[in-house]
């Protein structure tokens, strides 16, 4: 009957083929050898894992070949093969698992891809026991896979081998049939009596469907389910017994010593190493506007040295920024906190150095003008229109003039009832009027409700109109366009 796989299919045989032939008439010797010393034929080194080079014979079914697999799996179980590989896999159930798949093939060309999706495993894995299955003379090449460049790449093709081992350890005799042919064609005709025991158990484990193991998540302890009848193993009931007089309760009903929650024993729980190196990161985030698009995983790993050093997060900013930057400069945040910190650990080694450079950085002009740019764009005033209006009311009203600042515009030459052409003004006092402007710009503030901002300005010259009008908006933290707008129209 043809076989499964076309390059296990053995050519015709020319001479008819009886179990009756013996040894002397053509086949190979049985040499009766036993188990025990069979390993020594262990591992098949590089150069005799091809076709040409192999000592055995090609398997003529997948069942016989699974039952030489079987025996190797037998050995390794008892310590009789050890793979000559030091790390990675040793044989066992996953490589009977692969060795199945193998045998199901119809020619021998199995895929990384197809065994890693077939039986769930890496890549390494699938490579490790083919390996431990070519060490032990089960598989050898016909063809090697080729990876060149710019080539398709080709997989290997193997040929399913029954080891000259397995032969010798059981006893089979074997033929050539003919001679013309390769020695790895011979096939059986028969075997020692004594081992047919032995191979009949082979071939029974042989013909079983073998699963890949798997993990086992379930603790060794003892369970505590009904399952088991209790929460314990072993019977305790002939050790009951009952405690003292002296160790019975007091009958209180609150304990003399309670539990202490966590909150009530110190509060939170100290933070580790780690969780300092987060919580710094996440500080200075919060506090470093240029820092705020980083990842906090990465600046935590880039703060390591500095939080293990104890410092805080306005000691890592004015480090950083000693050197002034603004966060539209800053493409890769984390890139620029580890360029800024690059040994600073090592040299702010005490926290009055690092003191100082807070100091410093506070101090500095470039800091100062950083934080009065902050101030005069604090607000835009609120956006819904309604709100507004309300706003804008409330000021008008507020900057109406009192009797005191009429009293004042007078005693300047400004009246309310009776308006004062500036053009008639003497340059003696248009000088002194902006002179005590310049000391004291509130009487510009107090003049423009009266006069209007375009008198004023004729009077008192746009600059000090200016500063006037800016001092004011920097004291009050609001912004001024759209109020002065609506108040002075």
């Amino acid at each position: 009957m043809p076989y499964a796989s076309p390059s296990c299919q053995l050519p015709r045989a020319r001479t008819g083929d009886s179990p009756s032939i013996s040894p002397n008439r053509g086949g190979i010797p049985c040499q009766r050898q036993d188990t025990s010393k069979t390993p020594g034929a262990f591992p098949v080194a590089p150069a005799d894992q091809w076709l040409d080079a192999t000592s055995g014979r090609i398997a003529t079914c997948a069942h016989s070949w699974m039952t030489a697999v079987h025996w190797v799996h037998e050995l390794a179980k008892t310590g009789l093969y050890v793979p000559s590989r030091k790390h990675g896999p040793k044989w066992g159930p996953t490589t009977l698992v692969i060795a199945q798949e193998l045998s199901a093939l119809t020619e021998c060309r199995p895929g990384i891809a197809y065994l890693m999706r077939k039986l769930k495993v890496s890549e390494r894995t699938i490579q490790y026991h083919l390996g431990l299955l070519r060490e032990t003379g089960l598989l050898v090449y016909r063809v090697k896979g080729t990876r060149l460049s710019g080539q398709p790449n080709q997989t290997s093709v193997f040929e399913r081998i029954i080891p000259a081992a397995f032969d010798e350890a059981h006893g089979i005799r074997t033929i050539q049939r003919d001679e013309t042919m390769p020695a790895y064609t011979r096939v059986p005709v028969g075997a020692a009596p004594e081992k047919q025991g032995l191979l009949g158990k082979l071939a029974r484990k042989a013909t079983r469907k073998r699963r890949r193991p798997r993990k086992q998540t379930v603790s060794s302890r003892t369970r505590c389910t009904p399952m088991q009848g209790g929460t314990s193993a072993v019977d305790t009931a002939g050790t009951t017994h009952f405690p003292p007089e002296s160790k019975l309760a007091s009958g209180q009903s609150k304990s003399p010593t309670p539990k202490k929650s966590k909150a009530q024993a110190g509060g939170r729980r100290k933070l580790n190493r780690v969780g300092r190196r987060y919580q710094l990161a996440r500080e200075v985030m919060s506090i470093a506007p240029w820092l705020s698009r980083g990842s906090w995983k990465r600046l935590a790993w880039i703060l390591r040295d500095v939080a293990d050093a104890g410092w805080t997060a306005l000691e890592v900013q004015a480090v950083a920024e000693a050197t002034p930057l603004t966060a539209a400069e800053v493409r890769r945040p984390s890139g620029m906190l580890a360029h800024r910190l690059k040994g600073a650990h090592l040299l702010y080694t005490t926290p009055q150095r690092r003191k100082t450079a807070v100091l410093a950085w506070q101090e500095s002009r470039v800091q100062e003008k950083a934080r009065h740019r902050g101030y005069e764009t604090l607000g835009g005033g609120p956006a819904r229109a309604s709100v507004q209006r309300i706003v804008r009311d409330a000021l008008a009203h507020s900057r109406q003039p009192s009797a005191e600042d009429l009293e004042a515009a007078v005693s300047y030459g400004h009246d309310d009832s009776q308006h004062v052409d500036i053009d008639t003004l003497d340059e003696a006092t248009v000088v002194d009027l902006r002179a005590a402007a310049e000391a004291n710009p509130q009487i510009i503030l107090d003049a423009i409700p009266v006069m209007g901002e375009a008198d004023a300005r004729r009077l008192y010259t746009n600059q000090l109109v200016d500063r006037a009008l800016t001092r004011y908006s920097t004291n009050v933290r609001i912004s001024m366009p759209w109020q002065e707008a609506a108040t002075y129209a």
